[in-house]
């Protein structure tokens, strides 16, 4: 087999054999995790009732799994209601804005929930709205850390100065301030502010005596989705221009830092809880543990200077890059593609600019893909040109083989000049397959990272772009698939028809088995999302006619 040839076959399965080792299996088991979430969903509308009840019923699902391994691995943050406050169970107070809905608990002013308005958990209309909080209700995050830790202000009753707070264009911002008292008298002030339009929550902290100084505050969570070993979930930070995503093992691990501070987060590639110091140049300690095997995390941000208050900015919300870029402290940078973030994000944002026109990310795909065929028509018409060329010469290079087969030096040498005579380059026809490697990866990570693409419908059957395609037929289960996969099909159909149609230098044996590549590819693009099918799908057919038109009009 010719050199190009084999380059470009080895190319083309090492890429698409990686992909479905390191992407495709973890991103099945996130489907299956969420079809049983979605299972589960009858059955708890049966016990709590729809909407509110059923994001209840999870959370006590939660708390009833982790409680006990919550409680002994820190026994410190069990809550008990103080002897100075008899008989009053504390309230929990709503924060409701056009983005979320936040619940805030008396008991130590800690968040209970933030239900983001705008995502589900699944693609199910009565699915629960996403909740940002994954923990247990004694290991509620925003918890406070103090200078003197003698006094814990998170058991404290904290009293609400407000019922709830409802945000809205004609009341577009509102605070919400909870007051404590210890013992010997010190009031302790948690005071909330949050802005309608925006996912930004500004937090202070102070107490009315000096010897008691809120420093720090921490987060505890848990991933929102089933663990995967290729897509990051679980704590980052980002400082000196870097960011660091950490991944702990197992519980117990610790990751420390100590410096200055852009922003400390828990989330997975779709949503985010941050911590954002407000003051510039300010130094901070972090410690970041991991509690337990199913993902139990705590961040404990703590600062290193003294103050009399602590005051800190929240983020949370989901990681939609324009949205963090409004929102500044270099929030966006939580968005990582890896090493292809310096092609996926150009990607990202062309599909963003060409949605806003046509309202469909699919059709936005389709736009894209031909905008890139366009770019890249030059080098494919070379390739094609060149490829029809070495079959052309082929009668050549056989008589030239027969001659100096026993000579390599020589028939090298035979074979540089014939492919200076004619004017062709054999390593042409895998270099528009090299050049768009980087363009296919960066497009798989976008498809699979970005929140604009999550949910993101096309047509017909294909509800979901960032998820494999299937026509699913009523009373029809198709073992391992569920559905029937048509554009991965389709797909495998384009590229068997541009086989034929374009020119080869192979033997008879060769070529049949280079037939075999479109039925290996199908196989491979099954479970990759519906989005990037469609990507290939569409360059297929555009590479169909290219081809056309070089076997018809270029001689």
């Amino acid at each position: 087999m010719e050199t190009r040839t084999l380059l470009a076959v080895a190319l083309s399965m090492l890429v698409l054999v990686a992909f479905q080792q390191l992407y495709v299996k973890p991103r099945q088991q996130q489907l299956k995790s969420g079809a049983n979430a979605t299972n589960t969903t009858p059955a708890i509308e049966k016990k709590f009732g729809p909407k509110e009840k059923r994001e209840q019923a999870g959370n006590q699902a939660i708390e009833a799994k982790m409680a006990p391994e919550a409680a002994k691995e820190a026994p410190n943050a069990a809550i008990a209601p103080p002897s100075s406050t008899p008989g009053r169970e504390p309230r929990d107070i709503v924060v409701e804005s056009d983005l979320f809905k936040a619940v805030i608990t008396e008991r130590g002013g800690l968040l209970k929930h933030c239900y983001l308005k705008k995502y589900r958990v699944s693609l199910d209309k009565d699915s629960p709205l996403q909740d940002l909080v994954n923990v247990p209700s004694n290991m509620l995050p925003l918890a406070i850390t103090t200078r003197n830790m003698s006094a814990d202000i998170n058991t404290l009753l904290f009293e609400s100065d407000k019922d709830k707070i409802m945000l809205s264009s004609a009341k577009p911002e509102g605070s919400l301030t909870f007051k404590a008292a210890l013992p010997d008298g010190t009031i302790v002030t948690k005071e909330f502010t949050f802005k309608n339009s925006a996912y930004w929550v500004n937090l202070r902290v102070n107490t009315s005596s000096g010897q008691i100084r809120p420093s720090g505050i921490v987060l505890r969570n848990m991933p929102y989705k089933a663990d995967s070993r290729y897509i990051f979930s679980g704590p980052s930070y980002y400082a000196n221009n870097k960011l660091q995503e950490i991944k702990l093992k197992n519980p117990g691990e610790k990751h420390t830092y100590t410096g200055s501070l852009d922003w400390v987060a828990y989330g997975d590639n779709y949503f985010m809880m941050a911590v954002i110091p407000t003051v510039q140049n300010s130094l901070w300690d972090l410690l970041i543990e991991k509690k337990s095997d199913k993902g139990l995390t705590v961040i404990d941000l703590s600062s290193k200077e003294e103050a009399k208050s602590l005051e800190l900015g929240l983020y949370l919300g989901p990681k939609e890059i324009d949205q963090l870029k409004s929102t500044g402290h270099n929030l966006s940078k939580a968005i990582n593609f890896g090493w292809f973030d310096p092609v996926a994000k150009p990607v990202l944002y062309l599909l963003k600019f060409i949605y806003r026109f046509i309202g469909n990310y699919g059709i936005a795909i389709i736009i894209v893909t031909i905008l890139i065929k366009i770019v890249f028509w030059p080098l494919a018409q070379k390739s094609a040109k060149s490829m029809k060329t070495m079959q052309k010469i082929q009668p050549k290079l056989k008589k030239l083989k027969e001659k100096y087969g026993d000579d390599k030096e020589r028939m090298n040498r035979e074979l540089m000049q014939l492919y200076k005579t004619y004017k062709v380059n054999p390593m042409s026809g895998c270099l528009p397959m090299l050049v768009q490697i980087p363009v296919f990866f960066a497009l798989y990570k976008v498809l699979l990272q970005a929140i604009e693409l999550r949910h993101a419908p096309f047509a017909l059957w294909i509800n979901d772009l960032s998820a494999p395609d299937r026509l699913m037929i009523p009373g029809v289960d198709i073992p391992y698939l569920g559905g029937i996969p048509v554009l991965t099909i389709l797909m495998g159909a384009s590229m068997y028809f541009q086989q034929k149609m374009s020119p080869t230098s192979m033997d008879p044996s060769q070529a049949k088995m280079m037939q075999l590549l479109p039925i290996v590819f199908t196989f491979l693009f099954i479970n990759f999302p519906s989005g990037l099918v469609l990507y290939w799908l569409v360059n297929n057919v555009l590479s169909i006619a290219q081809q056309y038109y070089v076997n018809k009009f270029t001689d």
